[in-house]
């Protein structure tokens, strides 16, 4: 985890409790003595995320039930490598397919102080981001965008006027939703969660899916990131699956970047990464 990342600590459960006191039925003592949650229980989760926006940025936040509910440390790990590799202040941010959850948007403009525009497909998602929004008033610099074709990526949501230092993305990971369901009963299995709320490996259609899967979609991004070239300084996508690389770097290499570059991170023993480029 990046040293920057506040959650880099264990959770302060007793804090967050007061805080946020729905929190206080998921949370229970381990094994090894120590208060935790189980992290494949979806409202767990969600209760989770809530108490550590509202401790930590006094935000009041909420999504619908079939959402995906993200890791806020992790997310937050990607936009403090990002600040490592934009290196600048003032920084505008577009965030691509940003659900109901606003997640980039919400830390990168109360941790970091950026300026910034999400995009988003689903129209009950953008409502549940704009509604995020509105109920809290110190993110009511944040743009929404709504994306109307969903063949484009960065078309029709990068404008003539508009500039960015960064586009960050979390795309979809399955190639069908028939594969989401089999790699989430998998993932049940392996966690041997059978029985138990299982929700937190939901998510809507577009969060989970798109043809072709992440490789696709990752390289749709690329294949249009050439029209805005001089519009965003640095283009940037999530990696979950190190064997999509390959085939990334190579349509990445084709549209003859100035510089491209593929940054590691880690949470725990879960590794993750993303490939930025950039034509500046």
């Amino acid at each position: 985890m990046h040293e920057k990342n506040p959650f880099i600590k264990d959770y302060d459960f007793d804090l967050l409790i007061q805080e946020y006191s729905l929190l206080k039925d998921f949370v229970f003592i381990n094994q090894y003595g120590n208060q935790t949650i189980k992290f494949a229980d979806e409202k767990a989760v969600k209760a989770l995320n809530s108490a550590l926006l509202k401790v930590h940025y006094g935000i009041v936040w909420d999504i619908p039930k079939n959402n995906l509910c993200p890791p806020i440390p992790g997310r937050l790990d990607y936009l403090l490598y990002i600040a490592d590799l934009v290196d600048k202040e003032n920084i505008c941010l577009l965030d691509i397919g940003t659900g109901a959850n606003l997640i980039y948007p919400i830390l990168a403009t109360c941790h970091l102080n950026w300026k910034c525009v999400a995009s988003e497909v689903e129209m009950s998602s953008l409502k549940n981001a704009q509604k995020i929004i509105d109920d809290n008033s110190i993110l009511k610099t944040i743009e929404l965008r709504h994306q109307k074709n969903k063949n484009h990526i960065l078309n029709q949501v990068i404008q003539k006027k508009d500039v960015f230092d960064v586009v960050v993305c979390n795309p979809p990971f399955h190639k069908s939703q028939g594969d989401a369901k089999k790699r989430n009963q998998r993932k049940v299995k392996n966690l041997k969660l059978e029985g138990e709320n299982t929700l937190n490996f939901g998510g809507r259609s577009n969060e989970l899916w798109y043809k072709g899967g992440e490789e696709a979609f990752v390289k749709k991004m690329i294949e249009e990131s050439v029209v805005f070239k001089n519009q965003v300084d640095w283009f940037t996508s999530l990696i979950s699956k190190k064997d999509n690389l390959k085939h990334i770097k190579r349509a990445i290499r084709k549209i003859s970047p100035s510089e491209f570059k593929i940054v590691e991170m880690g949470q725990g023993n879960k590794k993750s990464r993303f490939v930025a480029w950039t034509f500046q």
